[in-house]
């Protein structure tokens, strides 16, 4: 069976710590978790292609969350220079026909889109951060096979440099990679996340689907870059996970609640 496209048209200027795990949390709660079922979801527009490489792997590893088969995007100049850099022979880039039909075409205007946060226990139940109100946490999760890129974890350094995780928060920091380990450590950002009160793990899929480090205990909430928030996915079935982008995540365990950078003084 092949999967019909879908494709999602983003355009306007992102706003200050508005990246693709925006994008796509915004999308799913837009179309549910089940509004892309075995499609391609296509992303494309003037937003995107001003998003970074690890912003668009972001999207694609959060498009199964909405039911998808793949998420894609058209191979622009960013794309093929990232790709030229790790192929070790020629490669071939293919396009969407100018006449491509789609199953679907959704326009989002990003311009006003503040950072979102996906309640439990769906990552289709979304809000703006403004509309979250008071949400204490008991942990922070940044990394994991989602947000655990490079650019995760210079933004998550930046709300964390010069301040102390909240004294009720376990703060865990989750590479995606050897490489970004050993990076981290070169290029200082073990120290920053150490000193501000954090651990930092080797890389893991870890507490994402209750494996270990971070397990959560009946009761307890956290706010998570990894994926997904079912029942029981961090651990007890009686806690509760969030979801939302690093900077928000280090944010939130500096403050003790989901809050955003602003709130810290950025």
């Amino acid at each position: 069976k092949v999967p019909e496209s879908i494709k999602f048209i983003y355009d306007g200027k992102l706003n200050p710590w508005v990246v693709g795990k925006d994008l796509i949390l915004h999308t799913i709660g837009d179309i549910g978790v089940e509004g892309a079922l075995y499609a391609s979801m296509e992303s494309t527009g003037s937003a995107i292609g001003e998003l970074s490489m690890d912003s668009r792997f972001t999207m694609a590893n959060m498009a199964i969350e909405a039911g998808a088969k793949a998420g894609l995007f058209v191979a622009d100049e960013k794309v093929q220079a990232y790709v030229r850099t790790r192929s070790q022979r020629p490669f071939t880039v293919y396009t969407p026909d100018p006449d491509a039909s789609y199953a679907r075409i959704l326009e989002y205007d990003v311009s006003a889109l503040e950072p979102q946060v996906a309640f439990p226990h769906l990552p289709s139940n979304t809000r703006p951060l403004s509309q979250v109100g008071d949400v204490p946490i008991d942990q922070a999760v940044i990394g994991s096979c989602t947000n655990g890129r490079w650019e995760d974890l210079v933004q998550a350094a930046e709300v964390l440099r010069g301040r102390q995780v909240h004294p009720h928060v376990r703060c865990l920091i989750i590479p995606g990679s050897q490489d970004l380990y050993l990076r981290m450590a070169r290029e200082g950002l073990m120290d920053v996340f150490v000193t501000a009160g954090a651990a930092v793990s080797t890389p893991t899929c870890g507490p994402c689907l209750g494996g270990y480090m971070g397990v959560l205990a009946a009761g307890e909430r956290c706010i998570s870059t990894t994926n997904r928030n079912f029942v029981g996915r961090m651990g007890h079935t009686q806690s509760e996970v969030y979801l939302a982008n690093p900077a928000v995540a280090a944010a939130s365990a500096v403050l003790g609640r989901i809050g955003g950078p602003e709130e810290v003084g950025l």
